[in-house]
């Protein structure tokens, strides 16, 4: 067997210190750490609307949201926004 699988492995300490690298290279801009994301399920029961609402506004445009797959997740700020600004729209 080889022991090159195992480096970082050692019990130096110095390894712990560093935050995991991201996948595929890229660097982890530190505002997406904080950014809490939500199904098309969790935004249609926020707005008291259907799955099929929340896939219009994002299709259309009015609801950003991030590709995951074949789903879709939605920055709850986003949500929040979208609700203050019809909120405000409304009165």
């Amino acid at each position: 067997m080889s022991t090159s699988g195992q480096g970082g492995q050692s019990g130096s300490g110095a390894s712990g210190e560093r935050a995991p690298e991201p996948s595929r290279g890229r660097t982890l801009d530190p505002a997406l750490a904080e950014v809490r994301f939500l199904t098309v399920a969790e935004v249609a029961a926020v707005m008291r609307v259907s799955k099929m609402t929340v896939y219009r506004m994002v299709h259309a445009g009015e609801l950003p949201a991030v590709r995951v797959g074949r789903s879709f997740r939605v920055p709850e700020k986003a949500v929040h926004d979208y609700l203050r600004g019809a909120f405000i729209e409304a009165g």
